[in-house]
């Protein structure tokens, strides 16, 4: 298994501010405004799947459209601005119906709220409940789950982790801008870059990428520190991009 040493020396090489310019995180970066950031910030994750380069392409495209006022939009919903736009699973009708949602929330509430009035102390029980609320009286087509997936069946979650992350863990990278989740409740950002390092340094023994393997994961991950163990997904995911074959 690998050291805590070697480990924290990955983290080190690639939590920098050179990592933001070739992330999704990049997006949310281009906003000072809490909620421009927060909204862009869940927005970017909920589309980053697939090849990153292709999906930035599209998250750069859609805000674009939006005119790059992410919060000033979701006020003053325009459905008709979304209506050319899809990516892959989600056709148009399913981004209009999400940032629909967004636009109701925003009546009397933001994302902020939402996941802070949801948070027990258990990070899967609330985004649980943030899907309970974005499915509630919608019309649930594959496209529109996507975007928000389902807890109960048991996945990886790894886009919400991975918002998470950047809104909870502190710069050079993250935000740091929510305070009501603690740095160690957070649970690691599964893809396939962290799923594949994570056993070749013989951090994880789970077969699936699934939740359970997230947690048996992240509780690895408190070993090496326990008050701040998603900081290793800079480490697993940087060096599972960087070294592909191994």
């Amino acid at each position: 298994m690998i050291t805590k040493h070697e480990l924290d020396l990955l983290v080190n090489t690639y939590e920098t501010e050179d990592f933001i310019k070739d992330d999704p995180i990049q997006i949310p970066h281009r906003f000072t405004n809490e909620e421009d950031i927060t909204i862009s910030a869940f927005v970017t994750s909920c589309f980053a799947y697939g090849n990153r380069k292709v999906f930035i392409k599209k998250l750069n495209e859609l805000f674009e459209t939006i005119n790059n006022q992410p919060y000033k939009y979701v006020l003053n919903f325009e459905p008709k601005k979304l209506q050319n736009f899809n990516y892959r699973f989600s056709k148009s009708v399913d981004v209009i119906c999400f940032f629909e949602k967004l636009h109701e929330l925003y009546k009397t509430s933001n994302l902020k709220k939402l996941f802070q009035e949801n948070y027990n102390g258990n990070i899967q029980n609330m985004l649980q409940a943030i899907c309970d609320y974005f499915y509630c009286n919608t019309e649930l087509t594959q496209g529109y789950c996507h975007l928000i997936p389902n807890p109960q069946k048991g996945c990886a979650m790894k886009r919400m982790n991975m918002f998470l992350r950047w809104m909870v863990r502190k710069p050079p990278v993250d935000f740091g801008i929510w305070n009501f989740i603690p740095q160690s409740e957070l649970l690691i950002p599964f893809d396939t870059h962290v799923a594949r390092m994570s056993r070749h340094l013989g951090l994880l023994k789970r077969n699936s990428n699934d939740f359970k393997a997230v947690k048996e994961l992240t509780t690895c991950l408190k070993n090496f520190d326990n008050q701040d163990p998603v900081k290793y997904d800079f480490a697993l995911f940087g060096y599972g991009v960087t070294h592909p074959n191994e």
